[in-house]
């Protein structure tokens, strides 16, 4: 008869084990939304730092001090730098990390100094 106790207590804390994996798992993203978090701190940082960079493009642009052309050579770079971003983030659980945010950094000062310098 103890056998069969064990294998019942067994198979009782496996099925309790299992379930509270579960319950811990996290819930799918519902359709078209993200599963990642936006506005993570250093995520938000580098995407508000984008926001600010389009601004003065268009500012550049309505004042005639860079062409649209232009304008849209820089957006192309901050496009490439926001997708970066997200893959980032996408492979890291919606955050990235202080070396990534730091490369992405460095690439909009660049694109900064080709705002400034137009």
């Amino acid at each position: 008869m103890k056998p069969m106790i064990i294998r019942i207590a067994l198979a009782s804390s496996l099925a309790l084990g299992s379930s509270i994996v579960l319950a811990q798992s996290p819930a799918p993203a519902p359709a078209g939304e993200s599963s990642f978090d936006a506005t993570h701190p250093r995520r938000a940082e580098v995407n508000q730092r984008l926001a600010n960079q389009n601004q003065r493009i268009d500012n550049k642009v309505a004042e005639g001090k860079m062409t649209a052309a232009q304008g849209a050579a820089v957006r192309g770079q901050d496009h490439q730098i926001r997708q970066e971003e997200r893959s980032m983030a996408s492979q890291n659980g919606g955050h990235i990390t202080k070396t990534e945010q730091r490369a992405l950094n460095q690439q909009e000062n660049h694109t900064s100094a080709e705002i400034k310098n137009k």
